[in-house]
C-alpha cells in the first residue's frame, strides 16, 4: 500500500530548473533508497516534500490523501521527519532539550516538566539500546552520539516517514548494525524510510526498492533484489564507473615526516616515516586512533609524548600554528562543523588559513586572492560560477575541493586527510582520488584516514591498520585488501610476536 506518491514534481530557483518533473512512490513499511549524486535532486525533493521549499508544479500524495501545498508544520503534523547529513543539534542545550524543543513538556503550573522530559529520553534511548546520558551536553557528544541523538528524536515523535541522509557517516561497525537493526524493528511496525546513502553495501543490505535521480530528472526506479551495485552507479553517473584501480605508482623521495614514540589522546607508542610524494592510507575501526593520530599531528588535540619531525626539523607539540608554519594541513573529518565558514563565500573560505599565517599583512590584497581562486579552481576543477559564491550552494564533493584549496594555498607540503570523500557521490569521489594521486606526483605527501578499504586501495602506497590506538600492521599496496585490513583491525591478525616493519 502506498504511503507516499510525488508525481511530476517541479522546481526552479532564480530561473534554473533543479526537478523537470520527477516522481517518486514510497510503501508503507518500505526502506526506499533515493539515490543520485550530488546535485541530482534528492534533497531539494526532500525539502518539498517536508515544506522547506514550496513546488512549482506536480503532486504529492500522502496517507490516501492530496496535498495541494505543504508547509513544515503540515509535514510534521503527517508524521514526515528529515534527519539531515548536517546535523541540527544545538551544542549548548542539554540532551534532553534537544529532544522535546518546541515540544517541551509543563507542569499544570506552567513551569517546565524537566523531571517527565528526562525520564521519557531516558526510557527512549534504553528502548533503542542508546548509550547517552539526557542531561548531558550536547556538545560533549561524540558525533557518533550526536548522529544517533538526531536519529532517536525524529523517532520519539513516532514519525510515519523518517528521510535518513547519509545517517551511518559518523557511524562504526557496531552502530551501523545497532542502527540497522532499529530500522528493521521499526520497518517491522509498518513505519517507512527514505534512505539516502552513497555506500553501496548499505544499500544492499537494508532498502527494498530504490529510485535513481540524475541532473534533477528522474532515471530509473525497482526492486533492490533485481539489480546490482554496478548497474545502480551506471544509472546515477549515466556511464560505467571505473571499476579499476586509479592507483599508479610513482617516484617518492627522501623522508619528510617521521613520527617517533608519539602518544596523545586516542593513540600511543606510533612510529612511522612518510616519504616525499608518498601516500599512506590510516585504517581500522572507528576509535582506534588513526583519526586521533592526525588530530595529533596537527596540534588539535594534546601531545603527551614522543616527537613529530618534518623536514628534519622538530615541530612543536600541541600547536596548529607551529604544525602550519611547519608546512603541514589537515583537511579534518565533518565538514560541517570543523571546515564550512556558511557566513563567508568561497574565496573568503579559501583563503582564511593563509591569513592565520600572513596576520601581520596589514590588509588582504584582494586582486591577488582572486588570482590564487582561479588557480586552484582551474587545478582542482572546481564546480563553481565566481568566488562570491556562498560555500553551502556547492556539492559536498565541490566544498571539499575548496578545502583542500584552503590548505595548499597554505603551501603546505604534508597533507592530513581526515575522511575526505565523507558524504560524497560516486563520481565526485572518483575526482577526489584523482586529485590526491595527482598532488602526490607533483611531490605532495599525504596521509589519509578513512574506514573504506575500496578508497585505500585506489590511492595509498602503503596502508597502516590501527587496533586499540597503534599500528599493528603496515601493508604494502598488493596486500590491501578487506579481508587482510579487517584481521589486523579486530586484532584477529596480531600475535605477540609480530611487529610493524
Amino acid at each position: 500500500m502506498k504511503l507516499l506518491e510525488m508525481r511530476g514534481i517541479e522546481k526552479s530557483f532564480g530561473g534554473v530548473p533543479v526537478l523537470k518533473g520527477v516522481s517518486l512512490t514510497v510503501e508503507k513499511g518500505e526502506v526506499h533508497a533515493l539515490l543520485g549524486e550530488n546535485g541530482a535532486g534528492k534533497s531539494t525533493l526532500m525539502n518539498v516534500l517536508t515544506g522547506v521549499h514550496p513546488r512549482d508544479g506536480g503532486t504529492i500524495w500522502f496517507d490516501g490523501q492530496n496535498y495541494d501545498t505543504m508547509t513544515i508544520r503540515e509535514s510534521e503534523r503527517l508524521g514526515i521527519a528529515f534527519v539531515h547529513q548536517e546535523l541540527n543539534l544545538f551544542n549548548d542545550l542539554k540532551v534532553y532539550e534537544n529532544i522535546f524543543l518546541t515540544h517541551e513538556y509543563t507542569t499544570k503550573f506552567g513551569a517546565l516538566d524537566k523531571k517527565r522530559m528526562k525520564q521519557e529520553a531516558a526510557d527512549l534511548f534504553r528502548q533503542l539500546g542508546v548509550e547517552i546520558d539526557p542531561d548531558e551536553l550536547v556538545a560533549n557528544l561524540k558525533t557518533s552520539q550526536k548522529q544517533l541523538l538526531e536519529i532517536a528524536k525524529a523517532l520519539f515523535f513516532q514519525a510515519k516517514l523518517l528521510i535518513l541522509d547519509e545517517p551511518t557517516t559518523s557511524l562504526n561497525n557496531a552502530e551501523i548494525d545497532h542502527l540497522f537493526g532499529i530500522l528493521r524493528k521499526l520497518k517491522e511496525k509498518g513505519t517507512s524510510f527514505i534512505f539516502i546513502s552513497h555506500k553501496m553495501p548499505e544499500i544492499f543490505d537494508l532498502a527494498d526498492r530504490y529510485t535513481v535521480f540524475r541532473n534533477g530528472t528522474y532515471i530509473a526506479d525497482g526492486n533492490i533484489a533485481d539489480t546490482t551495485p554496478e548497474k545502480i552507479t551506471e544509472l546515477m553517473v549515466g556511464h560505467s564507473a571505473n571499476a579499476g584501480e586509479l592507483y599508479q605508482q610513482r617516484e617518492v623521495g627522501e623522508t619528510v615526516l617521521k613520527l617517533t614514540g608519539l602518544t596523545g589522546e586516542g593513540f600511543h607508542h606510533i612510529d612511522l616515516e612518510v616519504k616525499k610524494g608518498q601516500i599512506i592510507g590510516l585504517t581500522g575501526l572507528q576509535g582506534s586512533g588513526s583519526s586521533e593520530l592526525m588530530q595529533g599531528i596537527f596540534g588539535t588535540t594534546p601531545v603527551h609524548s614522543g616527537s613529530v619531525e618534518a623536514f628534519g626539523k622538530k615541530v612543536p607539540a600541541n600547536s596548529i600554528h607551529k604544525a602550519m608554519r611547519s608546512k603541514i594541513a589537515m583537511l579534518a573529518n565533518n565538514r560541517k562543523e570543523n571546515s564550512v565558514v556558511p557566513d563567508m563565500n568561497l574565496l573568503e573560505n579559501m583563503y582564511l588559513a593563509e591569513h592565520t599565517l600572513s596576520a601581520t599583512k596589514f590588509h588582504i590584497q584582494k586582486g591577488k586572492e582572486q588570482e590564487r581562486f582561479h588557480r586552484y579552481q582551474k587545478l582542482l576543477n572546481i564546480k563553481a560560477q565566481t568566488s562570491a559564491d556562498g560555500i553551502t550552494s556547492l556539492s559536498g564533493g565541490n566544498q571539499q575541493k575548496v578545502f583542500i584549496a584552503r590548505w595548499l594555498n597554505t603551501q603546505a607540503e604534508i597533507l592530513l586527510l581526515d575522511n575526505p570523500t565523507q558524504g560524497i557521490d560516486v563520481g565526485a569521489k572518483e575526482e577526489i582520488y584523482a586529485l590526491i594521486l595527482e598532488l602526490a606526483k607533483d611531490g605532495k605527501t599525504i596521509l589519509i584516514n578513512t574506514l573504506e578499504i575500496p578508497e585505500i586501495q585506489k590511492v595509498a602506497d602503503y596502508c597502516a591498520v590501527f587496533y586499540e590506538g597503534t599500528i599493528v600492521k603496515i601493508l604494502s599496496h598488493s596486500e590491501i585488501n578487506e579481508k587482510t585490513v579487517m584481521l589486523y583491525s579486530t586484532g584477529s591478525g596480531i600475535n605477540e610476536k609480530e611487529k610493524v616493519v
